[in-house]
């Protein structure tokens, strides 16, 4: 029997409310299968890795990593934002430096299009260097653009279905706020995340499936200009006296002043200006056709961190691409990602297989042309069935202790360095 090598897990990108049941799922499926000694997490991602802080999780109590489930976005272990670029030599020399010194013979990597893109180099440089270890991808993004727009690769993304369950509870809530208030403040503009494509937003529409309230949905996909959105909420304050707004942060309307990150991806909320409140002012600028003013509301954040809202269909399946994640690793299936297909039938069901790792990273998934509707507001009822059975019918439970909840709290408990300090290439001035 082969001696037991040690598995590195990390994180990469944006956090979600689910991707600590990844981790949890990959942990404790690691605990029965032999070909693992120890789990560690590369401590704030792939730049821990480098920087050789490595968490050890096999040590942890199995109370903390079971109350993983409930503790939402990535405290736990650390994200980052660092790309491993093709001329950063000296980092994947430190990569294969780190393996060897930890007896590292899998690694994992739980993240979007560009941490599969990660994963996926990862697992080629072992392959070229002749180092035994396996490269395995865990999919997560509440985007839900990772993959293919055929979803043939993965039909959702852990972390969606928790996102979009967000949003049609929050929309009705803002329902209720503005049917009360709307002789002052008859328009309300939300903005829901998603950079440039159109998942999250649309999932407003999940709050009124039947279409029976003053509902506007603007998609970064479809193209409009300030004066015709001005013009469609002023037909519908004819008509209903009141509406709501939801525009993704994406959407193109004016200079915002974006900032990027290291990916060279826009930071929407450290922007100048937030879209919902370029909205606001041109409302309230141009004027609206009934008395009052616009509002905005930009939840933020929060859409991809609050545990309340979660999905449990959507925990349940985080979960189990991380023990997918664990068993494709011990298979020795270097080079792919985990993923979730949904089976078809009238009834919701899924199943989890393997993608290849090159065909996700250079995948780019876009919102269906055939989702949006004609007058380019709405969704179609086709995203609808696609999008229902992702958030559940149930509320997740959540462990309270003396009037807080009772997240996970892991010790710090980390691998002893063996080799001398690094500064990964990217971070040097």
């Amino acid at each position: 029997m082969a001696t037991a090598k040690n598995l590195v897990v990390a994180q990469s990108g944006g956090p979600s409310p689910v991707i600590n049941n990844s981790l949890r799922g990959l942990v404790e499926a690691a605990r029965d299968l032999p070909q693992i000694d120890t789990v560690y997490a590369g401590w704030h991602g792939i730049e821990g890795v480098l920087k050789e802080e490595l968490l050890n999780l096999t040590q942890q109590s199995p109370e903390e990593i079971a109350l993983l489930r409930t503790t939402p976005a990535a405290g736990s272990i650390g994200t980052c934002r660092y790309k491993l670029r093709e001329h950063q030599n000296e980092d994947f020399d430190r990569l294969i430096d780190i393996f060897k010194a930890h007896d590292i013979g899998y690694f994992c990597y739980i993240g979007g299009n560009d941490s599969m893109d990660t994963a996926n180099k990862v697992a080629q440089l072992a392959q070229s260097k002749g180092v035994d270890v396996v490269g395995v991808g865990v999919p997560k993004t509440i985007d839900n653009d990772v993959g293919d727009s055929e979803y043939k690769l993965i039909d959702h993304t852990p972390g969606y279905g928790s996102t979009a369950r967000y949003w049609s509870h929050i929309v009705q809530f803002a329902n209720e706020e503005n049917a009360g208030s709307c002789p002052a403040d008859p328009v309300l503009v939300l903005q829901a995340m998603g950079r440039r494509i159109g998942y999250i937003p649309a999932a407003a529409r999940l709050a009124d499936p039947n279409r029976e309230l003053p509902l506007q949905i603007y998609l970064a996909e479809r193209e409009i200009s300030v004066e015709q959105l001005c013009d469609n909420v002023n037909d519908q304050l004819k008509k209903d006296g009141r509406c709501i707004v939801v525009v993704s942060e994406g959407l193109k309307l004016g200079d915002i002043g974006e900032t990027k990150d290291s990916f060279g991806h826009t930071q929407f909320s450290a922007s100048q200006i937030t879209v919902a409140q370029l909205v606001v002012n041109a409302l309230n600028k141009n004027g609206l056709s009934v008395k009052g003013a616009a509002r905005g509301n930009v939840p933020g954040t929060d859409q991809r961190h609050n545990m309340i809202f979660a999905s449990t269909v959507d925990l349940q399946e985080a979960y189990a691409v991380g023990v997918k994640a664990a068993n494709l690793a011990t298979a020795g299936e270097s080079g792919f990602m985990a993923t979730i297909l949904r089976n078809p039938g009238p009834e919701y069901s899924v199943r989890y297989d393997k993608v290849p790792l090159p065909d996700v990273a250079n995948s780019e998934r876009t919102f269906p042309e055939s989702w949006i509707s004609e007058n380019g507001h709405d969704v179609s009822d086709e995203f609808i069935d696609y999008a229902k059975p992702l958030v559940g019918n149930d509320w997740v439970s959540v462990p309270i202790i003396d009037g807080r909840v009772r997240l996970a709290r892991l010790s710090p408990i980390f691998a002893d360095q063996k080799l001398d300090k690094y500064i990964p290439q990217a971070d040097r001035s």
